[in-house]
């Protein structure tokens, strides 16, 4: 994994959207950064360079195409096209940025000031997601916006929508969201619904362990993936029950983010305030007890008493299938000797690029998928 120090704590990193086939290979991605002066949204560009007298690949470093003055901290970051990046403040405006290709520079298309705010003062924008021109967002005052990017008003807010922190959210489906809280709880909300009552609420067990991340399985929208103070891993299934369908212990301190990988979903990748950053492989399901621990992975298992089963499955159920099988999940550490917080991941195909309190990002290439 190769690194960059670039003079900022990056809070977000975001791969652009490829355009045509699926095959092809990020060329850039964008970065927003917390705790300075001044932060800074950026568009770096990455390639592999062919060195012809050998036929062989060259890999350079990162390339600053081209940045912009961010009003507070960078809360999250997201493409809505190949041109457009949005993202959330902690001043709790919410801003849609251009990328101008032909004089490689940035410029302020649209902001929503104050999209959150207390009775006395802003509240941070924690969280947004993106659907062609749909955006939602949440807050730290328990708010929920739907915006269209080239619409000034709201399409609808509602206004208390929860009494704590609301900390990510993410799409279900095209009229529903995903949104997690500071005291535990999954909740799903139907746009097609009047009110401001969610249509479903999960919540883990024991003490309301604040939940910081969620992510949705790209192929099973049932399956949902969350992360949060503990570190701990939760696998949701929410056609059934309330709580978490597996618990797999995770990092040593606060899970930032937590992905599917978008074609590979047996993959999980999250990054977490202890400084690791983990590629988590569900797609084999070992029955045998692991022999010696490999240096930088670790294998992690449910101890469900439940006699394990002959399994063979799909892409798409093996995280379904961990508990009930006691299955082993690989578990690989792909920054080792690290320690400052890792805020933020994001991957497509090979292509794994995060970014760091150590103001360093750094890009995998090769992940082994």
């Amino acid at each position: 994994m190769e690194g960059r120090y670039v003079s900022q704590k990056i809070s977000r990193s975001r791969w652009r959207p490829v355009s045509g086939s699926r095959l092809q290979a990020p060329e850039c991605f964008a970065t927003g950064s917390w705790d300075a002066e001044q932060n800074k949204v950026c568009l770096w560009e990455t390639h592999d360079i062919e060195i012809s007298e050998t036929d062989q690949l060259y890999e350079e470093d990162p390339k600053l195409m081209c940045s912009i003055d961010h009003n507070g901290d960078v809360m999250d970051l997201q493409f809505l096209d190949q041109e457009r990046i949005i993202t959330a403040s902690s001043t709790g405006s919410v801003t849609i940025f251009r990328h101008h290709p032909n004089s490689q520079t940035l410029s302020v298309l649209q902001r929503w000031d104050h999209a959150h705010y207390h009775s006395c003062d802003s509240a941070p924008c924690t969280s947004l997601v993106c659907n062609g021109p749909e955006i939602v967002t949440v807050g730290e005052d328990g708010r929920i916006n739907h915006f269209q990017a080239d619409q000034r008003e709201p399409v609808r807010i509602i206004d208390n929508a929860d009494s704590s922190s609301l900390n990510a959210v993410t799409f279900l489906r095209t009229t529903e969201i995903l949104t997690v809280n500071s005291i535990g709880q999954l909740k799903i909300w139907d746009f097609r619904q009047p009110g401001n009552k969610p249509s479903q609420i999960y919540s883990l067990t024991g003490e309301r362990v604040p939940l910081h991340c969620v992510d949705r399985h790209p192929n099973q929208q049932h399956i949902v993936g969350t992360g949060g103070q503990d570190g701990t891993l939760c696998i949701w299934d929410v056609r059934q029950g309330s709580m978490p369908i597996s618990l797999l212990e995770a990092h040593s301190a606060e899970m930032w983010e937590v992905h599917f990988h978008p074609s590979n979903p047996d993959h999980v990748f999250t990054c977490s305030e202890d400084g690791s950053l983990w590629h988590w492989n569900a797609s084999i399901i070992n029955p045998e007890p692991p022999s010696f621990l490999q240096q930088g992975r670790r294998n992690f298992s449910l101890n469900s008493g439940v006699p394990l089963a002959d399994i063979n499955q799909s892409v798409s159920s093996a995280w379904l299938a961990i508990d009930a099988a006691k299955g082993r999940v690989d578990i690989n550490n792909l920054l080792s000797h690290y320690s400052l917080s890792v805020n933020s991941l994001d991957v497509v195909g090979e292509y794994l690029v995060c970014g760091t309190d150590a103001e360093a990002i750094y890009i995998t290439r090769n992940l082994q998928l």
